[in-house]
């Protein structure tokens, strides 16, 4: 028998699919567009579709953590084990999305001379350090962790 566990579970996960492809599609038609229509910085473009891209896998990647969590039986796997990888693999998807926006908006700032805006991408590279920082506590507070 479905349970509601395994239907609101499969939901979520087939949005957040439907979003990263949607975002992919979005990404690629854009790019596709400055390349056929040259207007504007080459870069930026560029730039603005790896941006996309990237959330595009965050997403993905929480589509599948939803899945493989919800979707399976509870007797299937190690509970703390499942949820270790899935945080992990989300987690680092997400601090490369930041990263990589942290290093768009430098390179931004650079090329239009605003050096004093500089603390918005410091603030998001601290942030995902300290994100970093925790998911490695977090591993190592639960390392030894079984059902």
């Amino acid at each position: 028998m479905i349970t509601y566990k395994k239907v609101v579970g499969t939901l979520f996960s087939v949005i957040f699919h439907a979003l990263s492809i949607l975002l992919i599609i979005s990404a690629s038609y854009n790019f596709a567009d400055y390349m056929i229509n040259p207007q504007g910085d080459f870069m930026s473009t560029v730039i603005k579709s790896i941006n996309t891209f990237v959330i595009s896998l965050a997403m993905f990647e929480l589509g599948a953590g939803i899945s493989k969590e919800y979707s399976s039986s509870d007797e299937e796997e190690n509970t703390y084990s499942n949820t270790r990888r899935i945080i992990t693999r989300f987690v680092g998807t997400v601090c490369i999305a930041l990263v990589l926006e942290a290093l768009i908006m430098i390179i931004k700032y650079s090329q239009l001379e605003l050096a004093g805006n500089l603390y918005y991408p410091v603030g998001i590279l601290f942030g995902s350090s300290f994100l970093l920082i925790a998911l490695g506590a977090f591993l190592w507070l639960t390392k030894g962790h079984k059902e």
